[in-house]
């Protein structure tokens, strides 16, 4: 897209460059509009006077906390900033860089006016809200927009929410850190259209429509509940992984071998590559095309011509370590918010154990450098687990099911929350999206996952714990005796009710052979008075495939079953967990010998299906067996 937008740029550039995508005035203050379709391209830096593309007309800016102001200047120049009736000043470095705080303000719903001014020019900015600033990040099932999910055209006509503010983010590659993002019409190759990038603007049905999803449903409840004016802030982006979230001078300090063995293959691969060569392979490619094409008789390609352009190649790769923190965080540098929601995980899910280990070892990292970066080590911050893809498990293929990293993934976002959580940070949040479940890698079901967040923050962020509830119940002790396994988790819980059992439990002996286990609530008989009570807070889980169980798991899968909530009227899921250590690689026991590598080839994934296949299979025909004695007997 970059490359057309140059071309449609050209008679306006100098003019733009000069806004900086602000709404910039002569000293008079007089405002300039700029209609939405004639936007083009506008640099994140542009010449003179000029404001952060995150500073525009129509943005909120965080209530309650000191609020920062930056920008570029001429060198030497004193820069004036007025936001309402605050107003202070500073002299730009001798980059041009400058930077101002201004006092914190409480909720403003009336719109405020921002003036920056050096002596030959004012930039005006209008229609601003004092609000609550929430970013989202993750990769494409955060991304995925409001006009591609189910109920989505309902949300669409429905969104008329002048106090509700939507930024986001192009995408950027590099290791270097961004100073600030570009204001385009960014083209996706997903959806075959552009989509409006670096923009502040009001939502509306025109607007909502291209936001993220779980994004949108989540600032609407918030702002439905609490009144107060809402920004969010999207920098979410398709295909990533954890790693490229996060600084890479944090991984670097990372001293595991599944960490230092991804940058030093990263690190090999952008050492090793040759544009030269790479130009030399693809010319040679398309001549090779050509010729195909012409002795085939078939039109020659009119959008096609040969390559000319030296790839960067890995150095700008999207999932370097680090790259999407440099281009896409960073420019947020600084920027005073209230929270954080992420969704992500799926591009972690190839590597097996090697990239589970990996994922739980970065995840945390990322998160205090997040915190850091907004400047609050306290930030709240809200997970979203990872969504569903593929066959969905079932009775007839359960343990086939359970061969995928998918919930070794979950169960890293999981624990990260549940060590931050049990540490006393109160500013952390957890949601399952297990159950939200479609075949597809992109899951349109986002209304519930927005939902389930905006209960954590309106619970813990807007004062109202106790009316809505967002945890998801905890285990507190797991016992295994009697042939049986019994799990009391702190807080009542229950299958979903629909009439049928609780499902998605395995359990598993020493042979490391998991099969789908009976659950029931725990019944005690008491004697005085004789009575039975069931505790509806611990769970009793059997199998006659498995007469000495000794640990559990529970929604292992990528598509798992699972139907256990929270109680009283919830669709809170319990996470994705289990209580043993094994690996991927290594469950059942001994396929591989006595020491399974952490990460398997085609042809060891291949045995491991079969061998879970031969499971379930074993597992039915003694059902079956069971089902002919039982009928033979009656």
């Amino acid at each position: 897209m970059m490359w057309m937008a140059k071309k449609l740029r050209e008679p306006i550039l100098a003019l733009l460059c000069a806004l900086c995508g602000s709404m910039a005035t002569d000293t008079n203050a007089q405002q300039l509009q700029m209609p939405r379709e004639n936007v083009v391209d506008v640099p994140a830096k542009g010449d003179g006077l000029c404001l952060s593309n995150l500073f525009q007309s129509n943005m909120v800016l965080q209530r309650d906390q000191p609020i920062s102001i930056w920008g570029w200047a001429t060198s030497a120049s004193r820069v004036m900033v007025t936001l309402a009736n605050d107003n202070t000043e500073t002299i730009a470095d001798k980059d041009g860089y400058w930077r101002v705080t201004l006092p914190a303000r409480p909720t403003s719903t009336e719109p405020l006016a921002l003036e920056v001014a050096v002596p030959s020019k004012t930039i005006y900015l209008d229609n601003i809200l004092i609000g609550d600033v929430w970013v989202l990040g993750g990769q494409s099932n955060m991304e995925f927009p409001l006009d591609r999910i189910e109920n989505g055209q309902l949300e669409i006509v429905s969104a008329n929410h002048e106090q509700i503010r939507i930024l986001t983010i192009p995408a950027a590659n590099g290791p270097e850190p961004k100073s600030g993002f570009e204001r385009l019409h960014e083209w996706s190759g997903w959806f075959s259209r552009h989509y409006r990038k670096g923009d502040w603007d009001v939502c509306s049905p025109e607007i909502a429509r291209e936001l993220s999803a779980i994004g949108y449903v989540f600032a609407r409840r918030i702002h439905m509940a609490s009144k107060v004016p809402i920004g969010v802030i999207d920098a979410s982006r398709g295909g990533t992984t954890v790693e490229t979230w996060t600084p890479i001078e944090v991984l670097r300090k990372i001293e595991t071998p599944q960490v230092k063995q991804s940058l030093t293959a990263w690190d090999e691969k952008i050492a090793d590559w040759d544009s030269a060569a790479d130009l030399t392979r693809r010319v040679t490619q398309f001549q090779n095309k050509i010729a195909r094409l012409t002795k085939e008789g078939k039109p020659l390609p009119a959008k096609e011509s040969e390559p000319t352009d030296l790839r960067p190649g890995p150095a700008m790769d999207q999932n370097r370590p680090g790259n999407c923190f440099a281009s896409m965080i960073t420019p947020l540098h600084g920027l005073q918010i209230k929270g954080a929601i992420f969704h992500q995980g799926y591009n972690n899910c190839f590597n097996g154990t090697q990239g589970a280990m990996l994922y739980r070892q970065v995840f945390p990292k990322m998160i205090e450098a997040w915190r850091l970066a907004f400047m609050n080590p306290e930030m709240p911050f809200g997970i979203l687990s990872l969504c569903t893809e593929g066959t969905p498990q079932t009775m007839d293929n359960f343990c086939e099911m359970m061969a995928n990293p998918g919930p070794y993934i979950r169960e890293a976002q999981y624990q990260t929350f549940l060590d931050l959580y049990r540490s006393g940070d109160s500013n952390i949040g957890f949601a399952s999206t297990y159950d939200l479940r479609r075949r597809w890698y992109h899951p349109q079901l986002k209304i519930p996952a927005g939902e389930r967040m905006a209960r954590w923050a309106l619970a813990t962020q807007y004062q109202l714990d106790g009316k809505v509830r967002w945890k998801p119940p905890m285990v507190k002790e797991v016992n295994t005796d009697g042939g049986q396994v019994m799990i009391e988790f702190d807080e009542p819980v229950g299958g979903v009710d629909d009439g049928g059992p609780i499902s998605g439990f395995a359990i598993a002996g020493v042979d490391r052979k998991f099969h789908p286990a009976l659950a029931t609530h725990l019944v005690i008989q008491e004697t005085s008075p004789v009575r039975s009570v069931t505790k509806r807070n611990a769970i009793v889980l059997t199998s006659p495939m498995v007469p000495h169980p000794i640990h559990y798991r529970y929604a292992w899968g990528r598509s798992p079953l699972g139907n256990l909530q929270a109680d009283r009227n919830t669709d809170i899921p319990i996470a994705t967990q289990r209580s043993d250590q094994w690996t991927l690689e290594s469950t059942p026991q001994g396929l591989f010998g006595d020491q399974a590598p952490l990460q398997l080839e085609r042809a060891q994934r291949r045995q491991l299906q079969q061998a879970l296949r031969n499971q379930d299979l074993e597992r039915r025909l003694f059902e079956a067996r069971q089902l002919i004695e039982s009928a033979e007997n009656n």
